[in-house]
């Protein structure tokens, strides 16, 4: 009776504690944010991923009403910087901003974490092209042109990209298998690295999204020979889509999108994506992001998610049937 008496009294105790412990919790989401936050990049400092983060962070670190502060943590295809991130307190106070490669890596690497089970969807911030270039010195002037010369000599033409496993090299992938062509991949540790070389005529293609070459392209030292979007876009002018080129369907549009961690509470997720949209509403931040070659979107965080599973789906099919690993 004594024993039945006492467990009486702590589940009496527990359930008259939980509202205080529901009031605190809400109490912290109300006062959120109280300290400065941060934001992992996964990428070095020059990047496409750095630079769209660069062009809203001053803006949202003042609507929130707290210093936002970038961490750029590079390596392994930004997969460092979202192990950084996933592995954070999921107390609202750290963030990451990821690049397409998040969707890539979860099947070209064994990570420790999984996106949709370690993260909590914010918004997708934007949406470009990818596009496959060739240096003024090739002759190129069409992809028809450089898919029959690729079938004359398999395998002795390169093509630069982000790294092993990105949305640049697996696209690429099925891209050459749809046009029955072999490339060589030269993978580097950066889009940043892999434009240099492209710029400089060390490797005579480049696969990779436009915020690093637009410049490049418009003096003519690359040259345009399609994109990934669906049609042809805007930040590519007189260029066909590859999908208008012959290849129905064809698509594999480069992204960006905001995260937190996953158990972070909705009350200071909701905050952070009505904060976000905010700035990205905003007509000069939406003019400096789309001059680097890319479309604000600033998604719901339900439309973030289906977006993530969708990519992650679609192209862990092709990883895995080309047999695409992170070594490799």
């Amino acid at each position: 009776m004594i024993l039945l008496r006492r467990k009486l009294l702590v589940t009496t105790a527990l359930g008259l504690a939980a509202p205080a412990i529901v009031r605190a919790q809400g109490d912290g989401a109300a006062t959120w944010p109280d300290r400065p936050l941060r934001l992992i990049i996964g990428w070095p400092p020059g990047g496409s991923t750095d630079t769209v983060a660069r062009i809203f962070q001053p803006r949202l670190q003042e609507v929130l009403g707290k210093p936002v502060v970038i961490e750029n943590r590079g390596g392994a295809s930004g997969s460092i910087g979202a192990i950084e991130a996933a592995r954070a307190a999921p107390d609202g106070y750290t963030w990451t901003l990821v690049y397409d490669t998040e969707a890539t890596n979860q099947s070209v690497m064994r990570l420790p974490y999984k996106t949709l089970e370690a993260m909590v969807p914010v918004s997708l911030v934007g949406t470009g092209p990818l596009v496959l270039t060739a240096h003024k010195s090739t002759p190129f002037q069409t992809f028809a042109q450089l898919v029959e010369a690729a079938k004359k000599a398999p395998d002795t033409l390169n093509y630069a990209t982000s790294g092993v496993g990105g949305l640049a090299h697996v696209s690429t992938t099925l891209l050459s298998s749809r046009a029955g062509i072999r490339l060589v991949h030269v993978p580097y540790k950066g889009g940043a690295p892999a434009a240099q070389d492209a710029v400089a005529g060390h490797v005579p293609l480049y696969m990779g999204n436009v915020l690093a070459i637009n410049q490049y392209m418009h003096n003519g030292t690359l040259r345009p020979l399609g994109v990934t979007t669906k049609t042809a876009s805007r930040h590519v002018p007189n260029t066909r889509s590859f999908a208008e080129q012959g290849f129905q369907d064809f698509e594999a549009p480069t992204w960006w999108a905001f995260l937190g961690r996953a158990g972070t509470p909705a009350p200071i997720v909701q905050k952070m994506h009505a904060a976000l949209a905010k700035v990205l509403a905003e007509e000069e931040v939406k003019r400096k992001i789309e001059e680097q070659g890319a479309d604000v979107v600033a998604s719901s965080p339900e439309e973030c998610s289906a977006f993530l599973a969708r990519e992650i789906d679609r192209w862990g099919q092709v990883i895995r049937e080309n047999e695409i690993r992170a070594d490799g």
